[in-house]
């Protein structure tokens, strides 16, 4: 698939608006003022998506002060923030978030991100901003190989601390959250198991 660059400032006006009209813009993001038109997520995306919002929910409990976001507008900045942002497809802050609830966004990383990795997006460009804006953990559902990574913010870059697969068996911890992931076997595709770090229930997304 080639990229395609709109010079027209009046139909690229026109293209957004429409897109906003029917709600194609969910995903869609602004880099440095080049807007990036992201992919429609899929069935499997979305499920994926607000399973792990709901897993993520249960363990923290829902009379946690943690917030839990199908998604949100995250910028480097307060005001202008338009020109600059990005949008994980899970967002967990903790009660002592550095990042500021500017009501339209947040300016500053969530302490906990996913990203799920649609065929087209560009997750990975996205890594060296959500370093520069604070992001303490990220975790990386990778379904084309099926394999979950996990990075960790240090100093003010994002690094891989580890890749778990199926047949591994093993857990990857949040230190964030106290909740713990990992991948197992499923019928027509891997399961994402969650589970609080102390034990008890698990939910498979």
């Amino acid at each position: 698939m080639m990229a395609t660059m709109i010079l027209d400032p009046e139909f690229a006006r026109q293209l957004i608006a429409e897109r906003a009209a029917w709600g194609g813009d969910r995903f869609d993001e602004v880099w440095e003022g080049t807007y990036m038109m992201s992919p429609l997520a899929n069935n499997e995306h979305q499920e994926i998506q607000s399973g792990l919002c709901a897993a993520i929910k249960n363990c923290l409990g829902w009379e946690s002060r943690f917030i839990v976001l199908s998604g949100a507008n995250i910028s480097d900045r307060e005001e202008e923030w338009e020109y600059n942002y990005r949008c994980p497809d899970v967002v967990v802050l903790a009660p002592n978030t550095k990042a500021k609830n500017c009501d339209t966004h947040w300016c500053g990383g969530p302490d906990f991100a996913v990203e799920i990795i649609s065929p087209y997006d560009r997750s990975r460009d996205k890594f060296d901003f959500y370093g520069v804006v604070g992001v303490r953990e990220l975790m990386v559902v990778d379904r084309k190989d099926w394999v979950l990574e996990f990075y960790r913010l240090l100093e003010d870059s994002l690094t891989l601390e580890t890749v778990v697969k199926v047949e591994d068996g093993k857990q990857v911890e949040s230190q964030v959250l106290g909740v713990c992931f990992r991948l197992l076997g499923g019928e027509h595709r891997p399961k994402i198991e969650v589970q609080r770090s102390s034990g008890g229930e698990a939910w498979l997304i």
